[in-house]
């Protein structure tokens, strides 16, 4: 089951759009400027993000910077401008589609459905599938056996695929900010990821001396 990230300070909008994506059968998590985007972004794992231009404290663009210096999670932009070069510069920054206010929550439910399904159409070509819906990972159609941290982990480098993310980080956002274990939990659970992947066991490159990060190897 997919996870969307509504970022909107409007709340009739917000709420709606919840609403909408919901009856899709989609999880909705919300935020209501761009310092809280932020900060669940970080903490939680989305599918894809509707992100309105302009909010309080940080700016969609601002927002927008920040997410594609740590993944390339699908972003549907939301603005009350429609100028030809507002929508050059979003898709210049990382985005997926475009939509200008007022938008009707069916197109926005219509365009999200399409992004996840193309999304989900290229992994599955590639052999190296991610279902959030059944907790699994599965190469060319066939389930591996991971563990729940297993999953998390792999689940946590992939959605934040071609950055960098260091061992303290991975502690942070898989086994949470409580958790005291020593940073060889995190290569341990690598290697047994690793071994279970086979011939994708390449996809997880070790970033020396910092930690590890997820690229698709063509």
């Amino acid at each position: 089951m997919s996870k969307i990230l509504i970022v909107e300070d409007e709340d009739k909008l917000r709420r709606v759009l919840k609403l909408y994506l919901e009856n899709e059968g989609y999880i909705v998590d919300e935020a209501r400027d761009g310092e809280e985007a932020l900060n669940v972004f970080s903490s939680l794992i989305h599918s894809l993000i509707i992100l309105d231009v302009m909010l309080p404290k940080y700016d969609g663009w601002s927002v927008l910077r920040n997410i594609r210096k740590k993944s390339d999670v699908p972003v549907i932009m939301l603005t009350a401008r429609g100028e030809e070069e507002d929508k050059i510069f979003g898709f210049e920054l990382g985005v997926d589609d475009y939509v200008v206010k007022p938008a009707s929550p069916r197109e926005i439910v219509a365009r999200t459905r399409a992004i996840l399904k193309r999304v989900k159409k290229s992994n599955e070509e590639d052999g190296f599938f991610i279902d959030k819906a059944a907790r699994e990972i599965k190469i060319n159609g066939k389930a591996i056996d991971l563990t729940l941290k297993e999953y998390d982990l792999l689940l946590y480098l992939y959605e934040h695929k071609n950055a960098a993310i260091s061992r303290e980080q991975i502690l942070d956002a898989v086994w949470g900010y409580e958790y005291f274990g020593d940073l060889r939990t995190v290569d341990t659970h690598i290697k047994n990821i690793r071994e279970k992947l086979g011939v994708y066991r390449d996809y997880i490159q070790t970033v020396r001396g910092f930690g590890y990060k997820f690229e698709v190897k063509k």
